[in-house]
């Protein structure tokens, strides 16, 4: 098997992970806030990968720590906060949707602060994916976006800091293995969501008083695990095996599996939808070609 359909698979794996999150957080946010969601996921992910700390945690990593710190921060800790924000006020289709900008901001932060290089051709696609993405947001009777413009920003802010964060493993954690890389971002950021979860916020009354606290919990405890935890890990492998650019496109797949979940909790799907997601996935295709966006490591 060559390695180039191993980065597709796990690219289409991802996908699939990662667009379920969105009606996860829903089922999640059913209970509890939206900031005991994110700092939820955040502890559990870190729980469930603190069994590494002594295999993966060595002292010459150090040199390291900054580039760890933002890796946690801006991939992990802060847009979790910001996305469960966002679906409050925001389907979780529609948030599955602007999470596609992350490619256009991992091209454009590479360019300008990480000396990367690319092609016509994968702007071309990213173009094509980006326009396919704001044309499904205007498919439907409901379009909320018109009427939820501080909600959407709280997405397009958390994709900027996802493709900071790309930028980041790309070029200064190139040569860490990725498990070792996502246990010491986790290291560093869970402690805090554990401190902000017990010390201000409402979980454990939430926890033993609501009826549906422990169904709530589950949902959330498989995004930590899944959507964070073991695909963070992943996602650092195809950083590391291919480009910054192939690895942030998974978030041009991601709107069509968080839209077939929104289908399934009611949201209505209309023909344009498979014409839209038809072009998001010729600009995949383009995004992709060969000799496409590259980082110079400092």
């Amino acid at each position: 098997m060559s390695t180039k359909f191993i980065n597709w698979i796990i690219l289409i794996v991802l996908a699939l992970i990662w667009g379920s999150s969105f009606i996860l957080m829903k089922r999640g946010l059913d209970v509890y806030s939206s900031d005991e969601v994110a700092a939820l996921r955040i502890l559990i992910a870190f729980l469930f990968l603190s069994p590494l700390l002594f295999r993966h945690v060595k002292r010459p990593l150090l040199v390291h720590w900054k580039s760890f710190v933002a890796m946690g921060t801006f991939g992990n800790f802060i847009p979790a906060f910001l996305f469960t924000k966002a679906e409050t006020g925001l389907s979780s289709s529609l948030a599955g949707i602007l999470n596609s900008l992350t490619p256009l901001f991992t091209l454009l932060l590479g360019v300008m602060f990480f000396r990367a290089k690319t092609r016509m051709v994968n702007v071309i696609g990213l173009m094509l994916g980006f326009i396919g993405a704001v044309g499904l947001m205007t498919v439907g009777k409901n379009v909320d976006i018109n009427s939820n413009l501080l909600y959407g920003s709280y997405i397009i802010l958390a994709t900027l800091f996802y493709g900071l964060s790309v930028n980041v493993i790309k070029s200064k954690l190139g040569g860490v293995n990725p498990i070792t890389a996502t246990v010491w971002a986790m290291m560093f950021i869970g402690p805090m969501a554990g401190m902000y979860l017990f010390g201000f916020t409402d979980f454990t009354t939430r926890l033993s008083s609501n009826p549906q606290a422990l169904q709530s919990l589950g949902y959330v405890s498989i995004l930590a695990i899944f959507g964070t935890a073991l695909s963070v890990i992943v996602f650092n492998v195809l950083i590391k095996n291919t480009s910054a650019l192939f690895a942030s496109s998974v978030t041009y797949l991601i709107p069509i599996v968080a839209m077939g979940w929104g289908g399934v909790d009611g949201d209505s799907i209309y023909f344009l939808h498979y014409l839209w997601i038809g072009l998001i996935l010729i600009g995949v295709y383009l995004v992709n070609k060969k000799k496409s966006l590259k980082i110079l490591p400092e």
